[in-house]
């Protein structure tokens, strides 16, 4: 069970939360071409490590929030609201090693 702590309610279980995907994407321009938009809805990475997502808190107060979420050990770094910035902790916090990292962007 991953436990989120909201900013507005404090410490949830996941099962008040819906996820919502990836934080760290950014939509093309209105004028970029048909491949730029396909790649946009259609091709994601799958990183390893830490990872930006977006998660509602749909049995609470409802509020969009960045959740900073190991992908595979599901620990939970940061929670922010939407509008905030968030810091991805470097790979050495994680126990995964260096090489097999990749790192995300603060969003």
């Amino acid at each position: 069970m991953i436990r989120i702590d909201c900013p507005s309610c404090g410490g949830r279980d996941e099962v008040e939360f819906a996820y919502r995907g990836d934080a760290t994407v950014v939509r093309p321009a209105g004028d970029a071409g048909e491949e730029a938009f396909h790649d946009f809805v259609y091709r994601r990475a799958n990183p390893r490590g830490w990872h930006v997502e977006w998660w509602y808190h749909q049995a609470g107060c409802r509020q969009f929030l960045k959740v900073v979420r190991h992908t595979m050990t599901h620990e939970v770094h940061a929670v922010a609201r939407a509008g905030d910035r968030v810091e991805v902790p470097a790979a050495e916090h994680t126990g995964v090693p260096a090489a097999e990292h990749k790192g995300v962007p603060a969003a």
